[in-house]
């Protein structure tokens, strides 16, 4: 269910160019950090409106949200959606999506900005300039920095079945024989084609986005946008990486996850969930066996390599148990399409 709050102070604005969409899970402070970035600056004199979904946050952050909106007088610039349940990142930014697709004149773009990340230029008008000028180019993403100013891989290949065994073994020497392997892009990448781009910072083209479907509500969180990424590619239109865009982002803070890891070394129900499905969906049945069991022997590996010289296992805590359950049971026992869009199992829940 999902409650829209601030729509009437909406029409009575111009229709703007770009809409940004921030979705907030428990990250009240760093949400409000992030609208405020957008509304600090000019955007190449464009017309900017920012839709705030809020997924159900714990701690009272939709309440506090209301309160915010009248005090700051963000008025028709921001638009507050409230959702009764957490449907995840895709879902949720499919609810703002939806009410951008009915306007009597949706935006030229969108631009989706993760709770934890601000802008640390213009990087609203880099994007949309960069995709005025290429008509061919669906999607545009942002170079990605931490605080501190260290730049983060912000483009990627998409992952296989040699990229699955090479990632999971994370062996020097076999990363060094196998480069193009590897998923994650140079974080200093220069602008050029990819196969997809962080969806912490990435501004898309509406209607070819309106076109293949938004995003799959099959996935709860996680590898959501590679498959939308996809979807994009296949349908015969490119991505890029435009790094004279730059956004700062506090990887993790609402999910728990750096880098795809959790931190607590155990990999949640939902990554596992989401890691088949896109293998699924986008290679088919039989390179997804392939890929898991690729994944299933790199992991033995790198246990193996780890314990010969007295290294940290690089493996997420319960990796066989979990990756039985969630990827090869339903793979190939059960339902290999089996999708939890809630992101609980029998008795987990998703902080």
């Amino acid at each position: 269910m999902t409650i829209s709050g601030s729509t009437l102070d909406f029409h009575q604005q111009s229709d703007p160019e770009v809409s940004v969409i921030v979705v907030n899970y428990g990250t009240i402070d760093l949400v409000v950090e992030s609208i405020e970035s957008v509304l600090a600056r000019s955007h190449g004199r464009r017309t900017v409106d920012l839709h705030v979904v809020d997924n159900a946050s714990p701690d009272g952050d939709g309440d506090r949200l209301r309160r915010l909106h009248a005090e700051r007088a963000w008025g028709t610039r921001v638009v507050l959606h409230f959702n009764t349940e957490n449907l995840g990142f895709g879902r949720a930014n499919n609810v703002a999506l939806s009410a951008l697709a009915g306007r009597a004149t949706p935006p030229r773009y969108c631009f989706l900005l993760n709770p934890d990340a601000r802008l640390e230029n213009e990087a609203i008008d880099a994007l949309a300039s960069f995709l005025d000028e290429h008509p061919e180019v669906a999607a545009a993403g942002a170079a990605i920095a931490r605080p501190d100013g260290t730049n983060v891989s912000a483009a990627f290949r998409f992952p296989g079945v040699v990229s699955e065994f090479v990632q999971t073994v994370n062996l020097g020497l076999l990363s060094r024989l196998m480069p193009h392997a590897k998923v994650s892009l140079s974080p200093d990448l220069g602008q050029q084609q990819v196969d997809w781009v962080s969806g912490a910072a990435v501004m898309f083209r509406f209607s070819t986005l309106q076109e293949i479907g938004f995003f799959d509500p099959d996935f709860f969180l996680y590898f959501e946008e590679t498959e939308l990424m996809w979807r994009l590619r296949r349908a015969g239109h490119a991505v890029w990486h435009v790094p004279s865009a730059r956004v700062l982002h506090v990887a993790g803070a609402a999910t728990g996850l750096q880098g795809g890891r959790h931190k607590s070394r155990a990999q949640p129900a939902y990554w596992y969930d989401s890691w088949r499905l896109f293998h699924v969906k986008t290679r088919g049945i039989w390179q997804a066996r392939g890929a898991a069991l690729a994944r299933l022997v790199g992991a033995g590996l790198n246990i193996a390599w780890h314990a010969v010289f007295r290294r940290p296992v690089d493996v997420p805590m319960h990796f066989f148990q979990d990756f039985h359950r969630h990827v090869l049971h339903p793979l190939f026992l059960g339902d290999p399409y089996l999708a939890r869009p809630d992101g609980k199992t029998t008795k987990e829940s998703v902080a």
